[in-house]
């Protein structure tokens, strides 16, 4: 199985933006339409929030749109959800330290850490992964660098050390003969 995960359209925000449902900026017409040239003819799932719903619809161009995927949501953030980095530094400091500290089992205040994230991607990984063909799925940073770890066996930290553009993709291929991933590409701007 050959997941394309791409990442949504920009949203130009500057703060923890987990479930916050915001609109993604689609002005780029001719990105998207590169990237809609470049991902296969295969079925497409998303995240219900708008950013990743909405770059998908764009992306679909006559793929099967798969039902919207609650479980490819960002991280949720808990209290941290609209607030500046700089900001929620300073109003939950401790908490704050920590998750950066260990980001793998720390939450966000009232919200979720990585390994909850890993939890949730991987339970939409496993459902949705077949023996053979292809997926594209449109979903959020903190998803696709949660299935990132799952594939090249990575810690939180070393996951969340990859940048990951807004309408990049990374390619992870499941190998089911051999019960093991393949990591094709991070980051790819097609």
């Amino acid at each position: 199985m050959k997941w394309w995960w791409v990442r949504h359209a920009p949203t130009h925000a500057r703060a923890a933006i987990g479930w916050t449902d915001i609109a993604p900026d689609l002005s780029d017409a001719a990105a998207l339409a590169r990237l809609a040239g470049a991902l296969p003819q295969a079925p497409v799932v998303s995240s219900d929030l708008a950013r990743a719903r909405l770059t998908a619809d764009r992306l679909a161009q006559g793929r099967p749109r798969l039902a919207d995927e609650p479980g490819l949501r960002e991280l949720n953030f808990g209290a941290w959800e609209g607030l500046a980095f700089d900001a929620i530094a300073a109003r939950h400091p401790d908490d704050y330290a920590a998750f950066w500290a260990n980001p793998g089992p720390a939450r966000a205040t009232g919200g979720e850490g990585f390994d909850d994230l890993a939890a949730r991607i991987g339970a939409v990984i496993e459902r949705l992964n077949g023996a053979e063909g292809a997926i594209v799925a449109v979903a959020h940073a903190g998803a696709i660098h949660a299935a990132l770890a799952r594939a090249a066996g990575l810690s939180a930290r070393q996951a969340l050390a990859f940048r990951l553009d807004p309408l990049s993709v990374t390619r992870l291929d499941w190998l089911a003969g051999a019960q093991a991933w393949r990591v094709e590409g991070v980051n790819l701007r097609l």
